[in-house]
């Protein structure tokens, strides 16, 4: 299967350059999963879409202020980095550089406050920096800046603190938000709950893995970075139950539903807790084992993520609710509109 296939059309007009006015004002399209025509609503709209015995299972991980600027010594042009994952330590950082000329490992590059690192290794699409001191999240949170996609083509403002942040991010360490979640406030949570439907939660840490482009004209060729996951006990029990009772499993994007398939034991059929890394990549063809609906946004042409949802819905059953979507206008990418796949 070729990268090419997973290709459409977007106007650029019809990439959110903003988010709505309210978290729940998105638009949200209604995809059948296996036939049937898409329809039309609104988030507020969800309780009353979904199963009243569903299983709505969200990532609570908490976007870090990962974006950095620096300087090489004697230089003027600025170096964009974005923090994706450290050790223990926080001295070294996985990273992704933007332009940094010829930096070559050995070569230094100074941030805010003269912290200085130096490149230890560089490698496709992304490098690693070892920093003089340890990267807390109060330096991050005083210097860094909210990690918007680049297709978003502005600088982050005062309002993306909180709105490239799901309300119920609890534990930090994405570089990305999961940004189906950010469709979601407190009273929208209130009433999924009041209608029976059963709310749990997990974590993975976004990064590579998730954003990074597929460069390889044949899907075969590309590789999954790793991401952190952890599914606590009382997540795992839920799904077992509800898996173990015929109930619906709906991840809240791509990365939920990412973490509930690689944690699921095939030999014994349960959720398997705990934390792990996976470099699952699910493509048409994947055989999902534990998630029954989904909930997420409209995807970039190419990328894994669409891939996702393809292997999900169908290819083509996607890429004709991608050309729908374009005819309706709905907004595209982080700050878009939604997609139920049910």
């Amino acid at each position: 299967m070729k990268t090419k296939d997973f290709s459409f059309e977007l106007p650029e007009h019809l990439i959110a350059q903003h988010p709505t006015p309210e978290r729940t004002a998105a638009r949200l399209m209604r995809l059948p999963r296996s036939s049937g025509e898409p329809s039309h609503y609104r988030i507020p709209d969800l309780p009353d879409l979904l199963p009243q015995d569903s299983l709505l299972v969200l990532n609570n991980s908490r976007v870090r202020k990962a974006r950095l600027f620096a300087r090489r010594p004697g230089r003027e042009r600025v170096v964009e980095c974005l923090l994706l994952s450290s050790n223990e330590s926080r001295l070294r950082w996985t990273v992704m550089l933007g332009r940094a000329g010829r930096l070559r490992p050995g070569g230094e590059l100074v941030f805010p406050e003269q912290l200085s690192a130096v490149l230890v290794e560089a490698g496709e699409g992304q490098a690693v920096l070892e920093f003089e001191r340890p990267v807390s999240e109060d330096y991050l949170e005083l210097h860094g800046h909210v990690p918007l996609p680049p297709y978003i083509k502005r600088g982050d403002e005062a309002a993306d603190k909180e709105r490239y942040q799901t309300v119920f991010a609890e534990r930090t360490g994405s570089a990305a938000a999961p940004t189906a979640g950010l469709h979601l406030d407190a009273p929208l949570l209130r009433r999924l709950s009041e209608r029976g439907i059963e709310i749990s939660r997990l974590t993975l840490h976004v990064g590579l893995g998730t954003f990074a482009p597929v460069r390889s004209d044949d899907l075969e060729n590309h590789t999954m970075h790793s991401e952190w996951y952890d599914v606590p006990v009382e997540c795992a029990d839920a799904v077992n139950r509800a898996a173990a009772s015929g109930r619906p499993v709906v991840a809240v994007g791509t990365t939920a539903l990412r973490t509930l398939e690689s944690a699921w034991d095939t030999t014994a059929q349960r959720l398997r807790p705990g934390a792990a890394t996976t470099e699952i990549f699910i493509k048409p063809g994947y055989s999902f084992q534990v998630v029954n609906g989904l909930l997420t946004n409209f995807h970039t042409p190419e990328s894994t993520l669409l891939m996702l949802v393809s292997a999900f819905a169908g290819k083509e059953r996607i890429l004709a609710a991608y050309r729908l979507a374009v005819q309706e206008n709905y907004r595209f990418f982080s700050y878009g509109d939604a997609m139920l796949i049910l």
